[in-house]
């Protein structure tokens, strides 16, 4: 039975191995310190946080989320630690809140491997503070205990560490802030959370892929703003099961496309994939939330077969060490045997985890292969016949695909990248090396024509996917050095005018798009958008910037990275193509740029973060089929319908 605690109470720990789940009503960092059997803590050495995540047998997460999940072995820690304090914190310059008072009460839980809760706490009875030690676990006489503590901090970060007896516990602080900035970046945002009734139903069985008797990681069948709840015990495959589709009753043909749904499967077994079997008003949103569905299931089963491994190959490393410490069976026949079992074990573990993981994967797999034909042109790829059916839509989508993510257990089982729109942030096609092993040997000129392809793709789906007079694209091309790659855009009419060179270029682009952020936020502050000049254009905008920052001198800079700031709040987006390398030397002046940024690559690369585990997935980038013409189709289409719009 759960123990639900209150400030100061404290529950004994049956297990050693051990996750801490936290949830909160927006994006937290979550870190702990490791202290002596006096409290005290070593140093910043003794503290896992978002900037140096894992110690040993404690890890957290490289980001701020809503949700986490802190992975504890008590076994494997020093055996000088006694205590284990879990901190929390609330983000700085994220847009979100500066205070715990003004979001839902932090809960925290404290369960065994196989989601069994064994206490919780729920952090009420914070206001103005900012940073709160959660909980804590400490070894008394040999036996671990959890503590329930709440104890807020209005001095944030800075104070909480000073209270755990750390020096330079301000510049501490910085670390870790400047730690989940840079995350940002490599994050991709979650959808707002889904309501009750709403949610992905996943009540038939588990996604678990653990290997041992009742390890497993349970799945949260609520929407991220709400503490996790435990899964039952595996019975069998993934169940696609609708909420309200629960009864052996078929549904009605879909109201949006006219299409039968499939029958019920026979009782006892799960339902089939169904495309947009997920909550919403209209068949594109649930296909939205159908796909987020998706990409939250697959990094949680895969979270839980690589915590199954790593368990299956750490007890396997305890097992040896006990073979090892015993001069008695260290050689011999009996030490050989010994080896032999543990390691037997750990296969047999790993492979019952690979099974599990097998089976959920293949469930996901045949649910990506419904829903994938039936995708609309926002969420659809290039090779999709949805394009070559395409006219102008009435109405603007509600997401936009930018590509594909994928993890390594399963390369081929793709999920369609969607962010909602309006973008809330901009884009930044990286035309540099860092660090991606499939750029790293490739020609710069190659890549960076790779580059500016993506980005005209992106250009080109944010054109064709809105109503007609309702996008508008802009082009700076300093150096008429991609021309070839633009020609799309600029050849069939759909930019708003060509594409700019040269410095004058640059600056004349720039002060109008500028002076549009400002009229616009003031009349929108003011409540006076009626005296907005008659002839503004009220379309969304988007500025496409190439070899950025060629070209540009230190007030362009400073006005794009205004655009870049306050611009997606009055419609005007960036989507910049550049090299982090060639900016090297403005130096840290750039860096809020970079890091306002979603960062997409031309060629494959794993430097996407998912929400919920903090997987680190492997992006694809759109890519026309070979040899197609599909692309020059849909612009012509979107100028023909343009053309008609103005008469």
């Amino acid at each position: 039975m759960t123990a639900e605690l209150v400030r100061g109470q404290n529950h004994p720990l049956p297990h050693t191995r051990l996750e801490i789940r936290v949830s909160a009503g927006a994006p937290v960092i979550a870190g702990a310190t490791l202290g002596d059997e006096n409290g005290t803590v070593a140093g910043a050495q003794s503290i896992v946080h978002p900037g140096s995540p894992a110690l040993p047998g404690l890890e957290v997460s490289r980001q701020a989320a809503a949700d986490h999940r802190l992975a504890v072995d008590l076994d494997a820690l020093p055996g000088e630690v006694h205590r284990v304090t879990v901190l929390l914190a609330l983000p700085h310059g994220a847009g979100g809140p500066a205070r715990f008072g003004a979001v839902a009460a932090p809960f925290a839980a404290v369960t065994a491997l196989d989601g069994t809760e064994v206490a919780s706490f729920t952090i009420t009875g914070l206001d103005t503070e900012s940073a709160v030690v959660a909980l804590e676990l400490y070894r008394r006489q040999g036996v671990w205990k959890m503590r329930a503590v709440g104890q807020g901090y209005a001095g944030g970060l800075t104070a909480m560490l000073a209270d755990q007896g750390l020096d330079r516990a301000a510049e501490l602080a910085d670390t870790i802030q400047e730690a989940v900035a840079n995350g940002v970046t490599r994050s991709v945002s979650a959808p707002p959370p889904r309501t009750a009734d709403g949610d992905r139903a996943r009540r038939g069985a588990s996604l678990t892929a653990s290997g041992a008797p009742g390890d497993t990681t349970p799945t949260s069948t609520t929407g991220p703003s709400h503490p996790a709840v435990p899964a039952a015990a595996p019975t069998g495959p993934i169940s696609y099961a609708h909420p309200r589709r629960e009864t052996t009753a078929p549904p009605p043909p879909d109201a949006a496309t006219n299409r039968p749904v499939s029958a019920p499967a026979p009782p006892g077994q799960p339902a089939p994939p169904v495309a947009g079997d997920a909550s919403g008003w209209s068949m594109d949103e649930r296909l939205y939330n159908q796909v987020w569905g998706m990409f939250e299931d697959l990094a949680r089963t895969t979270a839980a077969y690589r915590s199954a491994v790593d368990f299956a190959e750490s007890r396997m490393d305890q097992e040896l060490d006990r073979v090892l410490s015993d001069p008695r069976s260290r050689i011999g026949s009996a030490g050989d045997a010994a080896r032999a079992a543990a390691r037997a074990r750990c296969d047999e573990l790993t492979a019952r985890a690979r099974e599990a993981l097998d089976r959920d994967l293949a469930q996901l797999t045949a649910e990506a292969e419904v829903v994938e034909p039936a995708l609309p042109a926002a969420y659809a790829g290039w090779e999709s016949p949805v394009w070559h059916g395409y006219r102008a839509p009435a109405e603007g989508p509600m997401a936009l695909r930018l590509g594909d993510l994928h993890l390594p257990e399963r390369p081929e089982l793709r999920i369609p990248m969607l962010v909602r729109l309006p973008l809330e942030r901009g884009l930044w096609v990286d035309s540099g090396r860092s660090g991606s092993e499939a750029a790293a040997f490739m020609d710069d000129g190659e890549l960076r024509r790779l580059a500016v392809d993506t980005a005209v793709l992106h250009a080109a789906r944010l054109l064709a996917v809105h109503p007609v007079g309702e996008y508008a694209v802009h082009v700076i091309d300093p150096a008429g050095s991609a021309a070839a790659s633009f020609a799309p855009l600029a050849d069939s009419g759909v930019l708003a005018a060509p594409p700019a060179a040269g410095a004058g270029g640059v600056a004349a682009v720039l002060g109008a798009l500028t002076q549009r952020v400002e009229l616009v936020r003031m009349a929108v502050s003011g409540g006076a958008t009626d005296a907005l000049p008659p002839d503004l254009d009220t379309a969304d905008q988007l500025l496409i910037v190439n070899d950025f920052p060629h070209g540009f001198d230190d007030r362009a800079v400073t006005q794009l990275r205004y655009l870049a700031d306050e611009g997606p709040a009055v419609g005007v987006h960036l989507l910049l193509i550049a090299d982090r390398e060639d900016a090297s030397a403005y130096g840290p002046v750039l860096d809020p740029l970079w890091r306002s940024l979603l960062r997409l690559t031309p060629v494959p690369d794993d430097h996407l973060a998912d929400p919920w585990v903090g997987h680190a997935w492997t992006y694809e980038p759109p890519r026309l089929p070979e040899g197609s013409g599909i692309l020059r189709q849909v612009l012509s289409q979107v100028a023909e319908a343009r053309t008609n719009w103005r008469r």
